[in-house]
């Protein structure tokens, strides 16, 4: 069976700095992967590197089988991307991006519609199709691009901090479409900082520090390995941190009490 996600050697830099050191990693299709790491870590870089947006790393990447040097293009017919920000031509409506997106990936206006429609109303956004993008809100941004991530019927949907702006009833409806979309046969990457959702949604966790894979496995296996065992904000706390918190967050609320 052929990887959703391969990664081989892994490198990246940007110049003296080491973000990504060596990351092997693959992940099997219909796979949810739970992909963490404090601010820094590399969680970002890998995705942008998976999705064809940064190149100049070294080691293999490969999505649904296709190199993404050697055939960004197959990789990019195959994936749904979703970054923490939506970043969108403000000046389209809602409707004019999804045409415009459904048409980047070969989809006729009729299907491109025909599947924006419910999709949008499970977003409650049926109302404001004609809506431009500019005056909705950062939540409604985001939930558009979620419309357009799934539009041609990816194959593996990366998805970096896609709950930023959604308010609660989104937010279930997007960890229920994630496992929904997984066990119809998805991979689905996700990078998160919101430990809890990870923890119900993913089927294994893999956690960076310092640019390399500090701990592989399912929650189960990590809480067999951790010396403290717990939550998964415990473990992650032991694999990335070197402790204190309350100290600093002591410190911090000191400093408040110096005269200005």
């Amino acid at each position: 069976m052929t990887d959703a996600v391969l990664l081989d050697g892994l490198s990246k830099s940007f110049g003296d700095r080491r973000v990504l050191d060596g990351i092997d990693l693959r992940v099997a299709p219909g796979e949810v992967l739970g992909y963490l790491g404090p601010n820094g870590a590399g969680k970002s870089t890998t995705v942008r590197i998976l999705v064809g947006m940064l190149a100049g790393f070294e080691g293999r990447a490969e999505v649904a089988g296709f190199d993404v040097r050697e055939h960004p293009l197959e990789v990019k017919r195959r994936i749904g991307y979703v970054a923490e920000n939506a970043v969108l031509y403000e000046a389209l409506t809602v409707q004019e991006h999804l045409l415009l997106v459904g048409r980047l990936h070969g989809l006729r206006d009729e299907a491109i519609l025909a599947r924006a429609k419910p999709m949008l109303d499970a977003f409650d956004l049926g109302s404001r199709i004609a809506s431009r993008l500019g005056a909705l809100s950062k939540g409604m941004r985001q939930k558009v691009m979620i419309v357009g991530a799934l539009l041609h019927d990816p194959e593996v949907l990366f998805l970096d901090e896609p709950l930023s702006g959604l308010d609660a009833h989104s937010a279930v409806l997007i960890k229920e479409l994630i496992r929904a979309l997984a066990d119809d046969g998805r991979t689905i990457f996700y990078c998160s900082h919101m430990l809890d959702v990870v923890e119900r949604v993913c089927d294994r966790l893999v956690i960076l520090a310092d640019g390399r894979i500090a701990a592989n496995g399912t929650l189960a296996e990590l809480r067999a390995r951790s010396q403290g065992g717990g939550t998964l904000e415990r473990i992650f706390l032991e694999l990335t941190s070197d402790g204190g918190a309350s100290q600093r967050a002591r410190a911090v609320v000191a400093a408040l009490g110096h005269s200005a």
